[in-house]
């Protein structure tokens, strides 16, 4: 892996590919700075050395020069979360870009205009590849959240810096920190899986399996497997079609060793809302009318335990509708489990779009040993897969 540290960025102009793909309120000003935060090491990094920087990201999806989506929206956040001025192109390409990039002197930092303001940019395209490679002499990708997108500024681009080209370091933290569960794990090595539905999570399950020693499954997943083991599920989300492979995926676990824990009982709703009648029911016995959307009590305590005597812990997907506060608890009491388990010495990586916005959201975030910023370039890691824009730099 060619990392920062042995790397000279003295004089050189660095093309980092960040992802300040932020959030932005009705007044376009940024109201999650995580992701600027993020890339700050690396930026810093690169500038402690002599380096100047040249900041390349996307901001949501413009259907072409969409005002709204301008990167210049989010270059006050950039320019306060580094403590230095930042500079602003209007253009990503061409003789205006090229200018400001060699303008630039040492310690300097240049935030380019929205790169998916080119439709090129998603299609891979080789010349706006080697157009944006003209835009500095060195190149760093830092954005896990883009690395497994085959883009021109994640993956193309990095075939016109040879030797000249390097992980970042949040991008070496991903890296590291899925190695470390899928590779490098202590055992027990558990995996919490969340999420709506069986079919979603069929390509990451099976990769696991052979990884793992301990499987909690969480959220609507469960009554597929109720059902395929002859349970009822009344009103929940199920994948009928899905049910065969859901008793294929408990004996291929069994001859593997690996344990699956499902929810024992659960907290189920008369209606889709907070407001809904509450009830606790078997997990096997939910009647019609009520659609389960929590792990219950019981199985709270049980997946305390089971989560307490694990050295290695994956968690991606809630327990539940976390989003209502009636339904959060089994989230949440998942959430202070892994957090004892972490001050206790276990390694805790959080991914996945949900279970990442229910750490935020339940104040978990300084309690787990890592949290991924990229939700498809973990899924996917997680399944198995090269990701483009890490294969590019390691060639």
């Amino acid at each position: 892996m060619r990392t920062l540290q042995y790397q000279n960025f003295k004089n050189q102009r660095v093309i980092i590919r960040v992802d300040f793909n932020v959030p932005l309120n009705d007044s376009q000003e940024v109201t999650d700075l995580t992701r600027i935060e993020a890339a700050n090491p690396t930026i810093q990094h690169i500038i402690s050395q002599g380096g100047s920087c040249i900041l390349l990201s996307h901001l949501g999806r413009p259907k072409g020069n969409d005002p709204k989506l301008s990167l210049s929206h989010i270059l006050k956040s950039v320019s306060s979360v580094l403590g230095l001025p930042v500079d602003f192109c209007s253009t990503t390409i061409g003789e205006e870009a090229e200018a400001a990039t060699k303008a630039l002197q040492p310690g300097g930092v240049l935030l380019m205009e929205n790169l998916r303001y080119h439709e090129e940019e998603m299609s891979g395209d080789i010349t706006f590849s080697k157009n944006l490679s003209k835009l500095g002499t060195f190149y760093v990708n830092d954005a896990f959240g883009t690395a497994h997108r085959a883009h021109a500024s994640t993956s193309i681009i990095a075939q016109f810096f040879k030797e000249k080209k390097c992980f970042g370091s949040l991008l070496e933290k991903e890296v590291l920190a899925i190695e470390k569960v899928m590779d490098k794990g202590e055992s027990p090595i558990l995996a919490i899986l969340g999420g709506a539905k069986v079919s979603s999570k069929i390509t990451i399950i099976e990769s696991l399996l052979d990884k793992i020693d301990h499987l909690i499954i969480g959220g609507g997943m469960v009554y597929t497997f109720t059902k395929a083991l002859g349970g009822k599920v009344g009103n929940s989300i199920c994948e009928p079609d899905y049910c065969e492979y859901a008793l294929e995926l408990l004996e291929k676990a069994k001859t593997k060793g690996v344990k699956i824990h499902l929810p024992v009982d659960v907290l189920a709703g008369d209606d889709f809302s907070n407001n809904a009648s509450q009830k606790t029911f078997d997990v096997m016995e939910i009647p019609e009318g009520w659609e389960a959307m929590d792990a219950g009590p019981k199985s709270q305590t049980i997946f305390n335990d089971i989560i307490l005597g694990c050295k290695t812990i994956l968690w991606n997907g809630p327990m539940g509708v976390f989003e209502f506060p009636n339904f959060a608890k089994g989230t949440i009491a998942a959430g202070n489990s892994i957090a004892a388990a972490t001050k206790a010495g276990a390694f805790s990586l959080v991914g996945g779009g949900d279970s990442v916005a229910a750490v935020k959201q339940f104040g978990f975030e300084n309690k787990m040993s890592y949290i991924s910023t990229g939700g498809g370039a973990m899924l996917e890691s997680l399944e198995g897969k090269t990701l483009p824009g890490i294969a590019a730099l390691n060639k």
